[in-house]
């Protein structure tokens, strides 16, 4: 995948999740969780961008680093929602696989790039 197929697919990944948080329940709980989801899931996209413009080796590292991060912690909100009933699999589930998708897309970058080191 090249970098720029990257940088658009986690742009659209930000927004599908901008359109998940946006389907939640008006709920206190899905508030608080939708804006963590919201927060972590176009931060992966913001930040493999600024990847792309690492000004050394161990820049784009760690720069990387924050895109794995992010996009676990994605993960993480969604289980919640799911498993919470705030929403239902069903609904989080092809969303999820894109986000797995993309962490092991961004941690085979991260160890390739420190082979390269």
């Amino acid at each position: 995948m090249t970098r720029d197929e990257m940088m658009a697919r986690t742009k659209q990944y930000a927004l599908r999740v901008i359109k998940a948080v946006q389907s939640l329940p008006d709920h206190r709980v899905a508030d608080v969780l939708g804006k963590q989801l919201l927060r972590s899931g176009t931060s992966v996209g913001a930040n493999y961008r600024s990847a792309c413009r690492a000004k050394s080796p161990a820049d784009f590292v760690n720069k990387l680093k924050i895109v794995e991060e992010e996009g676990d912690e994605s993960l993480f909100w969604m289980e919640l929602l799911v498993e919470s009933g705030l929403t239902s699999q069903q609904k989080l589930g092809d969303l999820m696989k894109e986000g797995d998708e993309i962490v092991s897309i961004t941690v085979a970058a991260l160890k390739t790039a420190r082979q390269n080191n």
